[in-house]
């Protein structure tokens, strides 16, 4: 997900609607991954409590002999302190007052105001409740975390999964009235298409496991809201060649993704970089020292970022140990300098990484967040129709083989957005 939509910010933000373990072997590195990103981006990820957060359905479902497996000295510590860190999850979060994400449902005596004043740290396993207490506030947990929408009125226990309800359409209509909600999104089921829409369109279930059952049985999604709170789905499979991959370049992946985003924002920013390093330049030499260098890119980019760390991997440094700042807007693929031959395309590239966003979905007709040949092939017919060239097919689908650099037969935003950059390589060439 990371890799396909970029890593959490301000303008990217994140929630992640529950059950994290207990979903194949790997559920400890999922963990960590997402603790550890929540540590770094605390405004701009959020993790909601699903019904596998939970230490009894742990030793049902495989969690805890997976953990006892990785970590034999310890694992009962570890799965002690996943206990308590579990218990603490928030059970629900709201986006701007009219979006309500949560695992599972709702009930006909779902309180949101009681749901927030709750102390759900003091109510650590959801299973154990349902056998042995019975007050309000663990009815409201179960019912958050365990129950299903239907399509006919009313609310009826949830007879199937033991706990909570099933909850129809009139449910969720007098919920919203009373919130003055507009969607209830949520996830806890299987869609064999990565999601499904219910009482309207105002209840969404994601489901973001693809290959759930076996390699083809379905696809993930997740759901992206713009600024007026409407969704878009984003459907995807995970493919044999991700599989290949080993942690370590898992993790390398997503360390070049950041390295990518944060080069696209220094090209952004180019004008406002350039006039800073000339002041502290003041014999025109191109050259400062580090400790200038950084505080220039922390007062124009204002990222909280350890630059003299990033520094070797962000700009080049002279033999006398000064920093050649130009070299930042180099191109560290090619390894070679931007010219000054339309010196500001690769800075409005950056700027306008929106737009060539909206340009990718459209042509991304299923939402699947790839763009297939047939996809591609089709918008390209229709402009070079629109624009009364005459394209042969062969031609096309070397074009599309050119951009898809990793070959697995689809261009993802990211080969989509590096073939400009070619274009921009070209034609600097050519002049």
């Amino acid at each position: 997900l990371f890799l396909q939509n970029g890593l959490p910010s301000e303008k990217n933000r994140y929630v992640f609607n529950g059950d994290f373990v207990d979903r194949g072997k790997n559920s400890m590195e999922i963990l960590i991954i997402l603790f550890a990103f929540l540590l770094i981006y605390p405004n701009d990820l959020h993790l909601n409590r699903g019904n596998h957060e939970d230490y009894i359905m742990n030793m049902r479902y495989g969690f805890t002999k997976e953990v006892s497996k990785k970590y034999k000295d310890h694992w009962k510590q570890i799965l002690c302190l996943l206990r308590d860190v579990f218990s603490w999850l928030p059970l629900a979060t709201i986006i701007d007052s009219k979006v309500l994400i949560l695992h599972g449902g709702i009930s006909d005596t779902t309180d949101l105001d009681f749901l927030n004043a709750l102390e759900r740290n003091k109510v650590r396993d959801h299973i154990r409740v349902r056998v042995i207490l019975f007050s309000l506030k663990n009815f409201v947990i179960l019912d958050i975390l365990w129950s299903d929408p239907r399509s006919q009125n009313g609310c009826t226990p949830n007879k199937c999964r033991g706990g909570g309800c099933y909850f129809g359409p009139d449910v969720t209509a007098k919920l919203f009235e009373r919130y003055n909600l507009k969607m209830l999104i949520r996830s806890h089921e299987f869609k064999p298409e990565g999601y499904e829409i219910s009482h309207d369109g105002k209840v969404i279930t994601i489901f973001s496991a693809s290959n759930y059952y076996e390699e083809g049985s379905n696809r993930g999604a997740y759901i992206k809201l713009n600024p007026e709170l409407t969704p878009r789905f984003v459907q995807y499979q995970v493919s044999k060649f991700s599989r290949r991959q080993n942690l370590r370049e898992r993790v390398g992946t997503i360390e070049s993704s950041a390295l990518k985003s944060l080069r696209e924002m220094i090209y952004a920013h180019r004008s406002e970089l350039t006039s800073a390093f000339a002041e502290y330049d003041v014999n025109g030499t191109g050259r400062i020292s580090v400790n200038d260098w950084a505080a220039v890119m922390e007062s124009v980019l204002q990222l909280e970022l350890p630059w003299r760390m990033l520094r070797s991997q962000l700009v080049q440094m002279n033999p006398d140990g000064e920093v050649d700042f130009m070299s930042c807007f180099y191109d560290l693929k090619m390894g070679q300098p931007i010219k000054e031959a339309q010196p500001a395309l690769a800075e409005t590239l950056c700027r306008y990484r929106k737009d060539l966003e909206i340009i990718f979905n459209i042509i991304d007709k299923d939402h699947s967040g790839l763009i297939s040949l047939e996809e591609f092939s089709q918008t390209w017919r229709l402009f070079t129709s629109h624009m009364g060239i005459d394209v042969q097919d062969d031609s096309i689908n070397k074009l599309v083989l050119s951009i898809d650099y990793n070959k697995d037969g689809h261009i993802d935003f990211n080969e989509f957005l590096e073939a400009f950059h070619i274009v921009h390589r070209l034609e600097k060439k050519a002049t």
